[in-house]
């Protein structure tokens, strides 16, 4: 029976393929995550509002003045050109605390000692202790403005959460990079073992480095090109399920955010694959027959 000759960069890849498919599925899910919790945190920052407690008596002219006023401001978060600023009539104010505590104190007090005021939402870059103190004294200078609230300590708290989480992410991320990239190395190396003796055979008839080298890396950079299709591939479904089975998620999507990841996976598949394979060719080139053997 005829032997099976060797082709150079031929060499066992179905563990190679899963290997860097899984490793590329990971990273991007860890980014699928950081997008979807920054998207979180700017829906979470977006929707912390201010109250802006109004003088009493106010004329409804000095109100329309007044909201125009406070809508031009440049903190004011606008969504889609239209300032998010809310009034809230004492009554409606009344209807809301009693629902809230159940207590009705119109019954004991005989009048509604609330104030009308305004919601106000802002920006995320104000979302932040030193900028809300500037915000609450800017909108108190404003005539008409008896008193601006919102809860310090809730801010302070969110700001200190999101800092952790992000630093556990990011440590988490990098951490997943350099296991990959050693995995990576080891199982190439490992395919490239079966290669060794025609490598060494190349170099006795003559054969360049180059040329020894480059159908290797035409084939990992193929490898990682592929395993990065097959990683999009089931991030995508892996979405589209998740969105399916939870709605909500919907509105915490980064099309363009995405879609750089999404080619970055691709990308990273690509460099992945050749600096792990370039290495393990030149290790192998570099060897002396006894250690070959």
């Amino acid at each position: 029976m005829a032997r099976t000759k060797k082709k150079v960069g031929a060499y066992p890849s179905g563990m190679i393929l899963f290997s860097l498919t899984l490793a590329l599925f990971l990273i991007g899910f860890c980014g699928m995550l950081a997008i979807q919790s920054k998207r979180v945190v700017t829906y979470i920052r977006e929707n912390y509002e201010m109250r802006a407690f109004l003088d009493k008596g106010l004329s409804d002219v000095k109100l329309t003045k007044l909201s125009k006023t406070i809508a031009e401001k440049p903190y004011i978060l606008k969504t889609k050109g239209a300032a998010q600023v809310t009034f809230v009539p004492k009554d409606v104010a009344a209807k809301e605390f009693i629902a809230e505590t159940k207590e009705d104190f119109s019954k004991f007090l005989g009048e509604n000692p609330l104030r009308d005021s305004y919601r106000i939402k802002l920006t995320e870059e104000y979302f932040e202790e030193a900028k809300l103190q500037q915000v609450k004294q800017d909108l108190e200078e404003v005539d008409g403005v008896f008193e601006v609230v919102y809860q310090e300590n809730l801010v302070d708290n969110i700001n200190r959460n999101i800092t952790k989480i992000y630093a556990v992410m990011s440590a988490f991320a990098l951490i997943l990079l350099l296991i990959i990239v050693v995995l990576m190395n080891n199982t190439i190396r490992l395919a490239l073992h079966s290669q060794r003796m025609l490598i060494r055979s190349m170099q006795l008839v003559g054969a360049t480095n180059g040329f020894i080298t480059r159908p290797f890396l035409g084939r990992g950079m193929w490898q990682g090109l592929l395993a990065g299709v097959i990683a999009v591939v089931l991030l995508l479904v892996g979405l589209q399920v998740a969105i399916h089975n939870l709605p909500e998620l919907a509105m915490f999507q980064d099309p363009q955010k995405l879609t750089f990841l999404l080619a970055g996976i691709v990308g990273l598949g690509v460099l992945i694959g050749f600096l792990s394979t370039f290495q393990a060719v030149n290790r192998y080139l570099g060897m002396t027959l006894d250690e070959l053997y």
